[in-house]
């Protein structure tokens, strides 16, 4: 029973990962102020640590 909760939980925070990365890429890939070189590394860093970044990325466009 533990073994399943312990799997569910990654489960879930591979999916919350995954979809924060979606989220973080379409929105720096629809951003026309940005250069090709500053989209791909937002993009990148998107795949890496999506949560983290994100912050970063709207602070960066206030």
């Amino acid at each position: 029973m533990t073994e399943l909760i312990i799997y569910s939980g990654i489960f879930l925070l591979l999916i919350a990962h995954a979809l924060l990365a979606g989220k973080m890429y379409r929105t720096v890939h629809e951003d026309t102020t940005l250069g090709m070189k500053e989209k791909n590394d937002w993009k990148l860093k998107a795949l890496i640590f999506p949560g983290f970044y994100w912050f970063q990325y709207k602070a960066s466009k206030k």
